[in-house]
């Protein structure tokens, strides 16, 4: 599975959304004015990327699944 493209893809798209999820959280946990809002941004980031990360992962397993594999 390590040899396939793909598999570094998935892992990217996941790190992503992982990373932007760290970023909010520590934000978020700074305080300060207007941490919240920024946070809250960030999460709103963070969901695009995990609906990004998520098309990504069903796109391979449908070319996986058409191509026999």
């Amino acid at each position: 599975m390590a040899n396939d493209p793909f598999f570094y893809v998935i892992i990217i798209a996941c790190l992503i959304v992982g990373g932007i999820l760290l970023w909010g959280i520590s934000t978020f946990g700074k305080g300060g004015e207007g941490s919240a809002k920024r946070s809250n941004k960030i999460m709103q980031y963070r969901i695009i990327a995990q609906f990004i990360a998520v098309i990504v992962i069903v796109g391979v397993v449908y070319i996986r699944a058409q191509m026999g594999n």
